[in-house]
């Protein structure tokens, strides 16, 4: 069964070349008339993207205080840099179905499973005052790496960076450790279930085996992520014996370790398993919103998350929020940041699906042996070097449709090319803040700790030294 639905949303503060292009929303005859083919687009479309990944990295070196009162307007102006000449050169009614569908099928139930994560890690305190030496650092790291697998590694980084940052609030230099947590806990620890990273749960919704990863990449995540263990190990024992710690802890001992706002464990568990029901849960019944199909499953599962979002509000004492210094300063961030990447992608996205016909076919054929067969090595590259910058999500679907798009025959005939893939949209999603989005959250809490956090490019700067070197061993050793 298909319903069309009209909505109707009041427009505030809107401008009136925006309400021109909101019209055509109103017919969803228009809106099905169009049509999006990449192949026609000049790689000129993808300036208001790379527009916007340039502002991130260098307004906050250049114009710092200019940037922390006004990211969400730069971003918003760089989206309608993209929406407002697209609309000019194939019409309105084609820019708001690609509006629609960005906001419906995309950025929407993005930011409610964030919100939801969010929200419900930041209900949970870790009582009591840990230090951060060496051993119990790396050790918090590896137990983030398992859970992010478990719980995702949203909720994960949510859960244990606060506990971390206050553990190491005594350190003198500290970014490093919250370094090496983006790199394993919001990254690399995802990589085993489709419920760590949304790549994977795209994967999972196309049919591969809920764990067919933890079966093919386990040992390609074991070798990374004890690799990193062994050498943020290193590296924090020399600054810990070169700068000791203050003479004063901030963090005031206390009696016992313990959990405050337990209760949001179980609706941890409820978030989790309302992902696994989109995924698993197949219905009929779709509504059609202007050209965009928002199945039953997904509509339960948002709505779910939305009400779980608020009963942990509703239920968590303010005591625990304040102890976690829980505020929506870096959850507003990555929601306007992201709004601005997920409308200013759809161009680029779209260029790469064209294939070999489109803008960035030289990228699609560099994938292909000349014998026809696929490249895992390529691939794992390909995958990795575009969601180190792109949302590794529709990059994951890009090239698993560009091997071929059948589960069966990629989870069998070329399983090393699935691993590639995986690995490679999961991996190297560590390699810059905006290639995940519990990279740009997690910078986000510790500088509002007041933890120096490294620059765009300084924080490149550390994935280069540290995560490149390692993605070219895993190359030679498991994607040959």
């Amino acid at each position: 069964m298909t319903l069309a639905l009209k909505v109707h949303r009041p427009m505030k503060k809107v401008s009136r070349r925006l309400a021109l292009l909101a019209l055509p929303l109103l017919s969803p005859a228009l809106a099905h008339a169009a049509e999006f083919d990449g192949a026609r687009l000049s790689p000129l479309w993808g300036v208001p993207f790379a527009g916007l990944l340039l502002s991130i990295a260098l307004m906050p070196l250049l114009m710092p205080s200019f940037w922390h009162h006004h990211f969400g307007k730069v971003a918003a102006a760089w989206a309608l840099a993209f929406l407002l000449p697209f609309a000019a050169v194939f019409g309105p009614s084609l820019a708001g179905t690609q509006l629609v569908h960005a906001l419906l099928a995309e950025y929407i139930p993005f930011i409610i499973l964030l919100t939801a994560l969010f929200a419900v890690a930041g209900g949970i305190h870790i009582r009591g005052n840990l230090h951060g030496a060496p051993g119990l650092n790396a050790a918090i790291l590896a137990i983030g790496a398992v859970l992010a697998s478990l719980m995702g590694t949203t909720g994960a980084s949510m859960l244990l960076i606060r506990p971390l940052i206050r553990a190491n609030d005594n350190r003198v230099h500290k970014a490093h450790v919250v370094v090496f947590f983006i790199f394993i806990v919001s990254n690399l620890g995802g990589s085993l279930t489709p419920l760590g990273d949304p790549p994977l749960f795209l994967g999972f919704l196309k049919g591969v085996e809920f764990f067919w990863t933890v079966r093919h990449i386990f040992p390609e995540t074991l070798f990374v992520t004890g690799v990193l263990l062994a050498m943020f190990w290193c590296i924090d024992r020399h600054y810990y014996r070169k700068e000791g710690v203050l003479p004063v802890d901030p963090t005031p001992d206390t009696p016992r370790i313990g959990f405050d706002g337990a209760r949001n464990f179980w609706l941890l568990g409820a978030v989790i398993a309302l992902v696994l029901m989109s995924g698993t849960w197949k219905s009929d019944v779709v509504f059609d919103i202007y050209g965009t199909p928002v199945g039953l499953p997904g509509l339960v599962r948002d709505i779910g998350l939305i009400a779980i979002t608020l009963l942990s509000l509703k239920i968590t004492p303010a005591a625990v929020h304040a102890d976690n210094q829980f505020g929506w300063g870096p959850m507003a961030e990555v929601a306007k940041l992201f709004a601005g990447i997920f409308l200013t992608i759809v161009p680029v996205i779209a260029m790469l699906k064209a294939g070999t016909q489109g803008p960035f076919g030289a990228v699609v054929a560099a994938v292909t042996r000349p014998d026809g067969q696929p490249d895992p090595a390529m691939y794992f590259w390909a995958t990795g070097a575009l969601s180190s910058f792109l949302d590794n999500a529709p990059t994951y679907l890009v090239f698993f449709n560009t091997a071929g798009g059948d589960p069966a025959a990629l989870m069998t005939t070329y399983a090393s090319t699935l691993a590639a893939i995986s690995a490679g949209a999961v991996f190297m999603g560590a390699n810059s803040y905006i290639g995940n989005a519990p990279n740009l959250m997690v910078k986000a809490i510790a500088e509002d700790r007041d933890v120096r956090m490294p620059s765009f490019f300084g924080y490149m700067a550390w994935s280069g030294a540290c995560l490149i070197p390692l993605f070219v061993l895993v190359t030679f050793v498991f994607f040959r």
